[in-house]
């Protein structure tokens, strides 16, 4: 319990060229984040509703931590994050001073906060991984080759031959050899999920998927009128024995997974957790479709489903996640050559073929050692952030892996998703609610994602208005810029 829920905090007021004291009483006693998040939470919120006024000096800092029974430090990072988001300012040898509010000319409008994306899932991109240089280069280079005018043409659906030997090479580090017969190069992980779910269920049948799925897939589900049937999850990912007794009553055509760095919930499954499903399959005589689309990115991960049972299962791999979605391509080993055949025929009648310069460029990548490059510098980034996550959102309960670009937070008990995210829009935040992914009851939880933000010092700014805005109940925030 804090000291602010007994102790009294004063502000100085000018009014009218006298000086009275009022009373300040941050609401913290209820937060369950870093305590400087909820003073700079709390500043923020009576700034909003009137009860500190522009100009307003703030108490000195030692006087604050003496009232509120904390160290001077906590303090300091609380007036420092209140600086960082606009909410204060500081004169030597006078204090600190609550902002003034921006003034415009006649006839403009005060612009919205610029918005923070929390909610798109995509690769940082870091200056080490010098995406715009090497796309510029590399496609100047895949012109300028002495075939360089095939990859302004018509490809095979399957993709070409270099192509296809060319994702062969780079699954083999995680799948084994595949022949490239069993390869099709699809235009992108969606385009590819579309066409096998196409192929594998029927309308009207069932496809089993975490009761928390990918909502791209549920996107899908609804065009081809497939009925989803939700699997209960833990740490690890969708339970065996649950999806066992799905099986046994829902009769379903196959399995939706994501084993490793799960959307949205980051749950990595352990191998045995994977031969557990691949048995329940067997069992049952189903398909897996194992989406595989963060699989490269952990230096250490158990072997995808696909190179334990290649047979049953349908592996598509993406390259949007480990290098960027402007690629457009994405490799599906198939369980066998008909299969592979099949679901070129399902993408020439749908899109054609993948682009060809751009899968031209990735083939490059692959060859010359680039695309590991690109990896391994987003592999970084994504730790460095994620670090940042840990410490801003410290004490919340959150399931991050520590090399993914987002993390899945379970809200505090006052906070009711729909609410969260309502309130987060108002304070300049974009996120993602549990709803979006929810197959059947949607959990108080949201997904964060931490690869949008152009940078970390505005990931920081993000995610401290985020703790900020938790730190609060329900409905105090009205707006936090």
């Amino acid at each position: 319990m804090y000291a602010s829920q007994f102790g009294t905090m004063h502000t100085i007021l000018k009014c009218r060229g006298q000086e009275r004291m009022v009373s300040w009483m941050p609401q913290i006693a209820e937060s369950t984040g870093p305590k400087y998040l909820a003073i700079a939470g709390a500043l923020a919120v009576d700034i909003e509703s009137g009860r500190l006024k522009v100009g307003d000096r703030l108490p000195p800092q030692r006087q604050l931590a003496r009232e509120l029974g904390v160290d001077l430090t906590t303090i300091t990072r609380a007036f420092n994050e209140a600086h960082r988001l606009g909410l204060i300012e500081a004169s030597a040898g006078r204090g600190s001073f609550v902002r003034g509010r921006p003034t415009f000319a006649r006839g403009n409008t005060p612009a919205a906060p610029p918005m923070i994306d929390l909610s798109m899932n995509m690769p940082p991109q870091p200056a080490g991984a010098k995406l715009r240089e090497r796309i510029r280069d590399g496609v100047a280079e895949v012109l300028s080759g002495p075939h360089g005018l095939m990859h302004l043409n018509y490809q095979e659906s399957a993709g070409a031959r270099p192509d296809r030997l060319a994702a062969s090479r780079w699954l083999a580090a995680r799948l084994g050899p595949v022949s490239i017969d069993r390869l099709v190069v699809a235009g992108g992980a969606q385009t590819a999920l579309h066409a096998v779910v196409q192929i594998l269920v029927r309308p009207g049948q069932t496809l089993c998927v975490p009761d928390v799925t990918y909502p791209g897939l549920k996107a899908i589900a609804e065009q081809l009128h497939v009925r989803l049937a939700p699997v209960a999850m833990d740490g690890e990912g969708m339970l065996a024995d649950a999806l066992a007794v799905t099986c046994e009553r829902e009769s379903p055509r196959g399995i939706y997974c994501v084993p490793t760095i799960h959307n949205p919930t980051t749950a990595t499954m352990t191998e045995s957790r994977r031969e557990a499903i691949i048995r329940v399959a067997r069992r049952h005589g189903i398909a897996i479709i194992e989406d595989d689309a963060y699989g490269a990115l952990p230096r250490h991960a158990p072997a995808p489903i696909a190179a334990l049972a290649p047979d049953l299962t349908w592996h598509i791999a993406t390259l949007s996640k480990c290098a960027t979605p402007a690629l457009r391509t994405a490799f599906v080993a198939t369980p066998a050559l008909a299969d592979a055949l099949n679901l070129a025929a399902r993408i020439r009648a749908a899109s054609l073929m993948a682009p060809p310069l751009m899968t031209a460029l990735a083939t490059r990548w692959i060859e010359d050692g680039t695309l590991d490059a690109i990896t391994a510098a987003i592999r970084e980034e994504s730790a460095a952030r994620q670090a940042i996550a840990r410490r801003i959102l410290r004490g919340m309960d959150l399931q991050a892996h520590p090399e993914g670009h987002h993390l899945w937070l379970t809200l505090p008990d006052r906070w009711r998703q729909g609410d969260l995210n309502r309130q987060a829009r108002q304070s300049g935040l974009a996120l993602v609610p549990s709803e979006a992914f929810a197959v059947g009851a949607a959990p108080d939880a949201i997904r964060v994602s931490l690869g949008a933000a152009e940078n970390r010092v505005e990931l920081e700014r993000g995610l401290g208005l985020l703790a900020a805005v938790l730190s609060q109940g329900a409905g105090t925030v009205s707006s936090v810029v």
